[in-house]
């Protein structure tokens, strides 16, 4: 069936239509040539960008007489625009304070796909702009910015960067909205396992902490077992990604390592900026090891100050948000033998492709991508690739496109290098996970072993049955 003209069309919906298909994939080959800049937001007009697409592997798309019909039941409100009107993703992020550069990251890598895709002639002639807004971290300033892009701005999809507590504030409007979003950064599991929460018009391109958990229990038990780490202690940020990734990791780990003590916990609040006491409770209490899921600005403070107790010398340290070039250039020195997931480091997975986001991201920006940056890439490529399938900027038509959709990503240990965007409830699974040791200099992270994803998927699934998700 021909794809239908673009002059007008239905560009948000109310509800989607939670159909699930089966399709081949689509690839978006990187620009290959890039500019330097040293500002946080960089719109590129002098340099000339490429992307090529696969013919014969090219997933196929029909909206058809029954989803017009459907469309015409849930009363999809239609948006009449010019034919060659931007395609409008409002991007709410954290742009100032202590985690900033969260959101830099995560708008460079996006604006890196996305100058590909008008430079190589955008949607049927249609450019897509990135419309960024700031909301301090708070997460009431985060569902307010979002209903400003979708209200005053009109755009067509909403690309959410922020952390999971404001994340969960921007899943409840978008309900309301039913304005299609693509959520980056958050990795509390509950926001697509669970149904209650789940939406059929928001889907996850980030880590997510049951497969996180997963991997990093497996590999936590074998360093359990050839050290004897029996007694265990946590410093973990107070609100949900923090609760939510400890209690599954320790869960784990006392499964796989034949059980182990916790001795206590420390909760600092998010953005704390003294660490003295939770510190002071460890040493006083001597645990074999500790773990932790603080990250961004928050980890290089409590690391930066427990070297100075000398607590790494005497306590083994894992930490699951350590390996991300941001936040190891950040801290005063990087302590020799610490244990850490890889959030984003060049050599893991050791790709071609991998390396060449690296030196792109790195050539444009003068810095290296972090963790945000590839779910940032890989939310915008599968979100031009759905467009490009469906025919349009948004709604329920590019909602069908995306699910079951796989894509060739830096990050993607599938098939060929691919990520998959699960059908069944819109999060990503096949991006590398793994977990090595900490060493001062270049590539920072020695020993990496790979999780298996057929252990990480058995095990999210029996976490999802006792939960009372599945």
């Amino acid at each position: 069936m021909a794809r239908k003209p673009l002059g007008l069309h239905v560009a948000h919906t109310r509800r989607f239509d939670g159909t699930e298909r089966g399709f081949d994939s689509l690839v978006i080959a990187d620009c290959a040539v890039f500019e330097r800049s040293p500002q946080i937001f960089h719109t590129l007009h002098e340099e000339e960008f490429s992307m090529t697409r696969t013919g014969p592997n090219r997933r196929q798309f029909a909206l058809g007489a029954a989803g017009a019909a459907a469309a015409a039941v849930t009363g999809f409100p239609a948006i009449v625009r010019a034919q060659d009107a931007p395609i409008k993703l409002g991007m709410p992020t954290i742009l100032s304070g202590r985690v900033a550069q969260l959101g830099v990251s995560t708008v460079n890598a996006a604006r890196m796909s996305i100058d590909a895709f008008n430079a190589a002639g955008g949607l049927d002639g249609r450019p897509v702009e990135l419309l960024p807004r700031d909301s301090k971290a708070r997460p009431d300033e985060a569902a307010r910015v979002v209903r400003d892009l979708v209200n005053s701005e009109g755009v067509d999809v909403v690309f959410n960067a922020e952390a999971s507590s404001a994340t969960f504030a921007v899943q409840e409007v978008v309900r309301e909205t039913g304005t299609l979003c693509l959520h980056i950064v958050s990795e509390t599991s509950s926001l697509t396992a669970d149904p209650a929460i789940r939406s059929p018009n928001a889907f996850r391109f980030a880590r997510q902490g049951i497969h996180d958990a997963v991997g990093s229990a497996r590999y936590a038990a074998e360093i359990v077992e050839r050290d004897g780490l029996r007694r265990w202690m946590s410093v973990s940020p107070d609100y949900a990604y923090g609760r939510d990734n400890t209690e599954l990791f320790f869960r784990l780990l006392d499964g796989f390592s034949g059980g182990i003590e916790v001795a206590g916990a420390g909760w600092p609040k998010l953005f704390q900026p003294d660490y003295t006491e939770v510190i002071v409770q460890i040493l006083r209490k001597r645990p074999d090891a500790v773990y932790s899921a603080l990250w961004g600005g928050d980890l290089v403070s409590f690391i930066d100050q427990a070297a100075i107790y000398g607590m790494f010398d005497e306590i083994a340290f894992f930490t699951i948000n350590l390996a991300d070039y941001t936040t190891m250039s950040a801290l005063r020195e990087l302590p020799a033998g610490l244990h850490s997931g890889t959030r984003y480091i060049a050599s893991f997975p050791d790709t071609e492709a991998n390396r060449a986001f690296d030196e792109a991201y790195a050539a444009r920006y003068g810095d290296h991508p972090t963790n945000w940056s590839w779910e940032a890439k890989a939310g915008i490529d599968f979100l031009l690739a759905a467009m490009t399938e469906s025919g349009a900027p948004g709604g329920a038509p590019a909602a069908e496109a995306l699910r079951g959709m796989s894509l060739p990503q830096p990050v993607g240990v599938g098939p060929g290098g691919a990520m998959t965007l699960r059908a069944e409830d819109g999060t990503a699974v096949d991006y590398a996970i793994g977990w090595g040791v900490t060493v001062p200099e270049p590539p920072f992270v020695t020993g990496v072993r790979a999780a298996d994803w057929a252990d990480v998927l058995a095990h999210e699934a029996a976490w999802k049955r006792e939960m009372g998700y599945a």
